[in-house]
C-alpha cells in the first residue's frame, strides 16, 4: 500500500513503541534520517531505538544520540509497534528484518525501491530520505532542535555531496538553511567525516594500487579482494577518488570485508548505474547505487564489468547513431 505523506504521519503519531532502521554500510542520510526521526518520536514520549545491522562509521559519531545506535543481537529478538525502515527497502536491512517482530512501514527515496513493503511512502525526486524526514516534521508542526537539525543537516549534505551534485534541489537549500536556524553546525559535521585514522589513510594508498581503467577509460575501479581488504581498514573516500579521474563516467569499488561475498558501490556521471546493481539484487539512483555479489572474486569482477560496459555502451561514441536507430524501433 503506497502512503502519503500525512498518512505516514498518523501511522508514526499513533505508535508507543517503534524500532527505526536502514540499511546496511548505514550512510550519512541512513543515519541521518534514523536519528532525527528518533529524537523527534522521543520528544513526543515514544519508547524509540534504533536498530542497525552494523557498525556505525566513527565520523558519524559526532551526531547526538548515535553512540545509542546498537546492532540486533545474536538470537535476540524485538517486540514493537512499528518497525520504520528508511533510506532502503526490506531486502537490505540485514538480520534486523529477522529479529523484529512488528509491523512495517517504509520510507525512501530510492527508485529502485522494490516495493514489498506492506506500507511504503516513496518520494523518488527527493535528493534524499532525510528531505522527507524535514517534510514530515515540517507537515508534524516544524519543531526543529539542535539534535535534530544535526542529524537532518548530514543527510541532506552527504547524498548531495555537500550541495554539488546534480540531485540538489531548491527544497534542499531550503531544509538546510532550516537546520542551520535549528543549530546545525555543518563545520562540526564535516571536520569529523574528513578525518581520518593514519590507518586510514595508509589502507586508502594501499588500496589505490588496485585501480582498473577499462572501457576507453570512460569506467574507472578498485577492485579488492578478501586478501587484499584483510591489510586495508577502511576505503571510505576511495570511489570519490575514482570518479574525478579525467574521463572517467562510471566509478565502482567492490570490496570482499567477508569471503565469498562482495559490496559493491558505483558513481556514475550520467549514465544509470541503479540498473546496473539492479542486476544483482541492488538498487539506488542513476548516479549513485549499490549492490552485493555473493560470487568468487574473479567471477564478480568479470560479471561486474561486463554489466558497466553494457551500461556505457548505448553511448559509446561508435556505437552512437546505431544505438538511436535501434531505440526507435
Amino acid at each position: 500500500m503506497r502512503l502519503t505523506l500525512e498518512e505516514t504521519l498518523a501511522i508514526l503519531q499513533e505508535s508507543g513503541k517503534v524500532i527505526i532502521t536502514s540499511h546496511v554500510n548505514p550512510d550519512g542520510d541512513a543515519l541521518g534520517s534514523c536519528l532525527a526521526l528518533a529524537h523527534y518520536l522521543k520528544d513526543r514520549g515514544k519508547d524509540v531505538s534504533v536498530l542497525i545491522d552494523d557498525e556505525v562509521p566513527k565520523g558519524f559519531l559526532v551526531l547526538p544520540g548515535a553512540e545509542k545506535i546498537t546492532a540486533p543481537g545474536e538470537n535476540e529478538h524485538y517486540l514493537a509497534d512499528l518497525l520504520v525502515v528508511l533510506d532502503a527497502s526490506l531486502d537490505r536491512i540485514g538480520k534486523v528484518g529477522e529479529a523484529v517482530s512488528a509491523p512495517v512501514v517504509n520510507i525512501d527515496h530510492h527508485p529502485t525501491n522494490d516495493g514489498k513493503a506492506e506500507r511504503l511512502y516513496l518520494d523518488g525526486e527527493r535528493a534524499a530520505t532525510a528531505e522527507i524526514i524535514y517534510q514530515l516534521l515540517e507537515l508534524a508542526g516544524g519543531e526543529f532542535d539542535k539534535d535534530i537539525a544535526m542529524a537532518l543537516y548530514t543527510g541532506l549534505a552527504t547524498d548531495t555531496g555537500f550541495f554539488r551534485f546534480s540531485n540538489t534541489n531548491p527544497l534542499t537549500m531550503r531544509a538546510a538553511a532550516r537546520m542551520l536556524e535549528a543549530g546545525a553546525e555543518p563545520h562540526v559535521i564535516s571536520e569529523s567525516l574528513e578525518q581520518r585514522p593514519y590507518s586510514h589513510v595508509k589502507g586508502l594508498a594501499d588500496a589505490l594500487q588496485h585501480i582498473e581503467v577499462w572501457h576507453g577509460g570512460r569506467a574507472a575501479g578498485a577492485f579488492l579482494s578478501y586478501e587484499t581488504m584483510e591489510g586495508i581498514e577502511a576505503t571510505d573516500g576511495l570511489i570519490e577518488m575514482l570518479r574525478v579521474i579525467e574521463g572517467v563516467e562510471i566509478a565502482v569499488v567492490m570490496k570482499y570485508k567477508e569471503e565469498g561475498k562482495a559490496r559493491v558501490s558505483m558513481r556514475s556521471k550520467g549514465a544509470d548505474v541503479s540498473a546496473v546493481a539492479l542486476q544483482f539484487g541492488g538498487g539506488g539512483h542513476v548516479k549513485a547505487a549499490g549492490c552485493g555479489i555473493e560470487k568468487p572474486f574473479e567471477e564478480a569482477r568479470a560479471m561486474l564489468q561486463a554489466a558497466i560496459d553494457a551500461a556505457l555502451a548505448p553511448t559509446d561514441p561508435v556505437a552512437g547513431d546505431a544505438g538511436s536507430a535501434g531505440e526507435e524501433k
